[in-house]
C-alpha cells in the first residue's frame, strides 16, 4: 500500500515533550548558560584591561572604572531587590492558576507548566540574580588605572541589558497569566494544542491486514499509572532488529498496572529487555503528545463544570462546543483507529491503537448533551453543532451524529413541557442565544 504522507517518529520527541512539562530544565539550562556568559565576559574585561594598560590609555582606562564603580550600586540593588521581586510574582501567578483551575478544569495547570513564556521569565529572573553574585565579586577597590587587574565593564553591561529583559519579560508574563484567567483564551488553547497533535500523527493508511498470529506478550513492570505516550521510534527500530511487529495493547490515556500487557509480539520472540526499557512512559495524568482524545476530554470538563448548578455558565459551555466542532471538523476527512508506524524500508513494525470516529463523537458530546436541559442557550449550540458536522463528514461517519442528534431531541422534548419552548431550545444557533 502506499505510504505517501507517512512521517516516520522523531528519535527525541517523547524526551523533548517530557522535557517540556518540567519547570526545573528551563532554569538549570540558565544557570548553565550564564556561569559560561561570566566566564566569557571576565575574559573581555581582562583582556580589555591589558590592552589599555600596553597602549598607556590610563586616562580612557581611568573613565572605564569610574563607570563600572557607578554601575556597582545598580548591580548591588539587583542583587538584594531580584529574589524578593521573583517570590512576589510568582506567588501572584500561582493564586491567578488557582483560580483558573477552579473556575474551568484542574488540567489547565497543564498550561502554565508548558508555557514558554513562564519558564523564560522564571530562567531570566534568576540568572539576572545569579549573574550579579560573580560581578559583585569581580569589582576592585584598587582605582590606579596602572595597577588595577580587571574593570567588569562588560560584565556590568550585561547585567543591565539582563535587567532590561527581566522587566520587559514581566509586562509580558503578567499580560499572559491574565489570558489564562479567561475562558475564551484557554479554550481556544486547547483546541490548539489539539490540533497540533492531529498534525503531528502519521498519514499513512489505516485498515491494513492484521501483524499475523501473536507470539508473546511484553508485561507492564513499572509504577502503575497513565499511559502518557510511547517511543514510537525506539519501538520501531527494536521490532526491526528482531524482525518482528509489535502492537501496543492499551490506548495512550487508559491506566495500566504493573503485570498486565503492554505490548503483544506478533511473529518471533520478544526483543530484548534492553531495547524496550524506556519505551513505554507512565506519568500520574494525561498529556496531548500523543493523546489526540485528551483536548476533547479537556473542553468536556470545562463546558461540564460550567454548566453545574454551582456555577451555571451556559455561555462558558457554548464557547468549549464552538472548539469541539472545530476539532471534529478537522479530523473529519482524516483515517482513524489504529496507526501502523513503519520502519525505513517501508514495513510495518508497530501497531498502535487509537480512538475511532465514533469515540471522539461520544467524548465530545455524550455527557455535554446529559446537562443540557434547561440550557435552551447550550441546546441550540448543540444542535447547530451536529448539523454542521453532518454537511461536513462522509456518509460512513454520519449514523453516530445522527444518533445523538435524536438523543438531544429526545432529551430536550422529556425535559421541556411546553411545546413553544421546545421548539425555541431545538432551533440551531451557532451562538447559543445570538
Amino acid at each position: 500500500m502506499s505510504d505517501r504522507g507517512y512521517r516516520r517518529p522523531r528519535p527525541l520527541s517523547p524526551l523533548r515533550e517530557h522535557l517540556r512539562d518540567t519547570f526545573w530544565f528551563a532554569p538549570t539550562m540558565g544557570f548553565v548558560c550564564v556561569f559560561v556568559l561570566w566566564l566569557v565576559a571576565t575574559e573581555l574585561d581582562d583582556a580589555l584591561v591589558r590592552l589599555l594598560q600596553r597602549e598607556e590609555a590610563y586616562d580612557e582606562l581611568g573613565e572605564l572604572i569610574a563607570f563600572s564603580q557607578d554601575a556597582k550600586t545598580i548591580v548591588t540593588t539587583i542583587s538584594s531587590a531580584m529574589m524578593t521581586f521573583i517570590g512576589v510574582v510568582f506567588s501572584i501567578s500561582l493564586v491567578a492558576v488557582q483560580m483558573a483551575s477552579g473556575q474551568l478544569t484542574p488540567r489547565v495547570v497543564r498550561i502554565f507548566v508548558r508555557s514558554r513564556i513562564s519558564k523564560l521569565t522564571l530562567t531570566v529572573f534568576l540568572a539576572t540574580f545569579l549573574f550579579s553574585l560573580p560581578v559583585l565579586s569581580s569589582y576592585e577597590s584598587e582605582s590606579d588605572p596602572r595597577r588595577v587587574v580587571s574593570v567588569p565593564l562588560v560584565q556590568s553591561l550585561l547585567i543591565l541589558v539582563m535587567l532590561g529583559l527581566s522587566l520587559l519579560l514581566f509586562v509580558v508574563y503578567v499580560s499572559a497569566t491574565l489570558r489564562l484567567m479567561q475562558v475564551g483564551p484557554v479554550v481556544d488553547r486547547i483546541a490548539r494544542d489539539s490540533l497540533r497533535v492531529l498534525g503531528r500523527m502519521p498519514r499513512g493508511p489505516r485498515g491494513e491486514d492484521g501483524p499475523g498470529p501473536e507470539t508473546a506478550r511484553v508485561m507492564h513492570e513499572g509504577r502503575a499509572g497513565v499511559l502518557r505516550d510511547v517511543n514510537t521510534a525506539r519501538l520501531v527500530r527494536a521490532a526491526r532488529r528482531q524482525d518482528v511487529v509489535l502492537r501496543l495493547l492499551p490506548r495512550i490515556g487508559d491506566f495500566v498496572v504493573p503485570g498486565t500487557p503492554v505490548l503483544a509480539v506478533h511473529g518471533g520472540p520478544v526483543p530484548p529487555p534492553h531495547r524496550l526499557r524506556y519505551t513505554v512512559s507512565v506519568s500520574v495524568e494525561r498529556t496531548l503528545h500523543q493523546d489526540l482524545a485528551f483536548g476533547l476530554r479537556q473542553l468536556a470538563d470545562i463546558a461540564l463544570r460550567a454548566l453545574s448548578t454551582s456555577v451555571n455558565d451556559p455561555t462558558t459551555a457554548v464557547q468549549c462546543l464552538d472548539r469541539i466542532v472545530q476539532f471534529l471538523a478537522a479530523v473529519a476527512h482524516l483515517p482513524l483507529g489504529a496507526v501502523h508506524h513503519r520502519d525505513r524500508d517501508g514495513r510495518v513494525r508497530l501497531v498502535q491503537d487509537g480512538p475511532e470516529w465514533d469515540d471522539l463523537v461520544d467524548l465530545a458530546f455524550e455527557e455535554i448533551r446529559w446537562c443540557v436541559a434547561g440550557s435552551p442557550q447550550v441546546s441550540r449550540r448543540l444542535m447547530a453543532g451536529l448539523d454542521d458536522l453532518l454537511l461536513l463528514v462522509p456518509e460512513d461517519r454520519k449514523k453516530s451524529l445522527v444518533r445523538h442528534r435524536a438523543l438531544l431531541v429526545q432529551t430536550v422534548e422529556r425535559t421541556v413541557p411546553v411545546t413553544a419552548d421546545r421548539e425555541f431550545a431545538l432551533l440551531p444557533d451557532r451562538q447559543g442565544i445570538g
